[in-house]
């Protein structure tokens, strides 16, 4: 089965070969014989309800600085691929949103994953209050007092913009730290949506575990550790990767969620554990697969096409 696949990304020159998830996945569905294609979410354009981009064929490679060859630029008619991925990173802003609209499009005649409508609906950190058995203590409010009655109640706290993504803007706030209000004074001057406030969980000492779900099936895990002084441990803020495997409890977390990302054609998911709990659940532009197999010495993006391809013979036969 050779399929037309269009990798909804950002600049394929500026990845990181060694981290990217994405390029794992292209060079995964190279070797499958499928064709690529690139295109940036500012290269879609939406006339009537005929949904067209501006693409180049691509082929990758692992090799540094020469890891990818695009072919010259062309306009397509989405709806002739088999299958897109909408791998861009976030911000999650309207330009994110106006891409999934736009996508809806092209469904359900082309394979589109994440599934886009339920992308949109599915706000990293607003997702995981569908499951508040499984979160720790969360506040999401622009309410000055609320969150001062957050602090008053569970002492040492964490406090991050709503929609911010990479660990950018995390702060740990413990009960005599005095920033407190000016904090939410620069929060309120940077962005609109209200913050999310949640009881800080020591246990972040001991890594900020990334799971990742195939399909609603974990598929491996990888324990990101914070930096000495640092209460971040999110790969973009410096944190290391250390090998792991799943406590009971965090398999309890992905059988309460597995059919819940199924049912809504959340194909490729990596949540995050600290402790008990779990913090996020990504489905924008989830990463990881490298660090995993790196530790693991297993193909994620081989369990990740099988059920991709998998998903398209019941698409097509749907």
């Amino acid at each position: 089965m050779s399929l037309a696949v269009a990798f909804q990304m950002d600049p394929i020159e500026s990845i990181n070969i060694d981290t990217d998830s994405s390029f794992m996945m292209a060079l995964e569905a190279q070797k499958r014989g499928h064709t690529l294609y690139h295109y940036h979410p500012r290269d879609l354009s939406l006339t009537g309800n005929v949904l067209t981009a501006r693409v180049r064929e691509m082929t990758v490679v692992r090799q540094k600085g020469a890891h990818y060859t695009l072919g010259e630029p062309r306009i397509v008619d989405l709806s002739t691929m088999d299958v897109v991925l909408m791998r861009q990173d976030p911000p999650f802003d309207m330009a994110y949103i106006t891409a999934t609209h736009m996508l809806e499009h092209i469904q359900p005649k082309v394979l589109v994953l994440n599934d886009p409508a339920e992308v949109r609906n599915a706000p990293e950190k607003l997702f995981v209050t569908h499951f508040p058995d499984l979160m720790p203590p969360t506040l999401i409010t622009s309410d000055k007092q609320a969150v001062l009655d957050f602090r008053a109640q569970h002492k040492d706290i964490i406090v991050k913009p709503l929609f911010g993504n990479g660990g950018a803007g995390v702060f740990h706030l413990k009960p005599d730290d005095e920033n407190l209000g000016s904090l939410l004074e620069l929060f309120t001057q940077l962005y609109r949506e209200p913050v999310i406030v949640q009881k800080y969980l020591p246990e972040i000492r001991q890594g900020d575990k990334r799971i990742i779900l195939i399909d609603g099936e974990p598929a491996g895990a990888v324990s990101r550790m914070p930096q000495e002084g640092e209460a971040r441990a999110n790969f973009h803020a410096g944190g290391s990767a250390k090998k792991t495997e799943l406590t009971p409890r965090e398999q309890e977390i992905c059988k309460a969620i597995g059919p819940v990302l199924r049912e809504k054609g959340l194909v490729f998911v990596g949540i995050d554990v600290i402790g008990d709990y779990m913090t996020e659940i990504n489905v924008t532009s989830p990463t990881g697969i490298q660090e995993i197999n790196r530790l693991d010495g297993s193909a994620l993006e081989a369990t990740l096409w099988d059920a991709i391809e998998r998903r398209h013979r019941e698409n097509k036969g749907a």
